[in-house]
């Protein structure tokens, strides 16, 4: 008992802060979605199930996260996997701590400061000025998808790069040599050795990316132009402009309730993916 109890004891503190910090606050979003909006905005309480028959009202917004997110974690992961591979398998010990400074590098200057450079550079004095001038005719990036999915990849790539890294860093280099001794083609050691063993990071990267990407806000509003809008562009609307809160609560609940089984989905079929090993992780 004494060594249950240690545990125990250390345990509290994590606890304490996980329980005050995520379960009350999503037990007060759960119990304000039943509520109703005051005469001059906040919450009234009552129980009523029409902020949930309501949630079509946001369709469009489930809709482009629901579609650009999945989009935006695959163009990470497209992307992030061959850097990650290079980093971590080709590049010599010389220069690899100045490539992963690189990368990082992004992440020195606010995400917002970022988001301003790409307005400009797909806007139409940006690259729409420089195609127009070739003669390929004008060409609308700002305010599309297409800007926002830029502005996705562009902060989250890091995010995608590091667990994969850190996953073929750690792969046994031996592996790959007993594997072209033995005649395999580069193709066919990448497929069955360098991939197999590197599913815990690509897992562990399109986790990190989709999770955050559902409630993205930020990157949406400025590239998006409010022509391209998430779910958290959506509850801003509801909570801070609106302020209708028990309609943005109900918003939030049917968001944390499709990651979850999204989540779980993609859990269970890395799982199986994986023949039944629980070390999708990183540890």
């Amino acid at each position: 008992m004494k060594p249950r109890f240690t545990t125990a004891l250390l345990l509290l503190p994590a606890a304490a802060w996980f329980v005050a910090m995520l379960v009350l606050p999503l037990i007060v979003v759960f119990v304000f979605s039943f509520g109703e909006r005051g005469p001059a905005g906040g919450y009234v309480p009552a129980f009523s199930f029409d902020n949930f028959l309501n949630l079509g009202a946001r369709w469009t917004a489930f809709k482009n996260t629901m579609v650009l997110a999945p989009i935006g974690t695959i163009a990470c992961l497209f992307i992030a996997y061959p850097l990650a591979y290079f980093l971590a398998i080709r590049a010599s010990a010389k220069w690899r701590t100045m490539l992963l400074i690189l990368v990082i590098v992004p992440f020195w200057t606010s995400i917002l400061i970022r988001s301003y450079a790409w307005i400009f550079l797909l806007g139409g004095k940006g690259l729409p000025s420089l195609i127009a001038a070739l003669g390929l005719g004008h060409i609308q990036l700002i305010n599309t998808p297409f800007a926002v999915l830029v502005g996705i990849v562009y902060g989250y790539l890091p995010l995608m790069v590091f667990p994969i890294y850190v996953s073929l860093e750690r792969l046994d280099k031996r592996l790959l040599e007993a594997a072209s001794d033995l005649g395999a083609p580069p193709l066919n050691t990448f497929l069955t050795v360098t991939l197999p063993l590197s599913m815990p990071g690509v897992a562990t990267g399109c986790m990190l990316v989709f999770i955050l990407l559902m409630g993205e806000f930020l990157i949406p509003a400025m590239l998006g132009g409010g022509k391209v809008f998430f779910v958290g562009n959506a509850l801003v609307d509801l909570f801070v402009q609106s302020r209708n809160w028990a309609f943005g609560s109900a918003v939030a609940v049917a968001l944390v309730l499709v990651m979850l089984v999204t989540v779980t989905a993609y859990m269970r079929f890395t799982r199986r993916w994986s023949g039944g090993r629980d070390d999708i992780s990183l540890m």
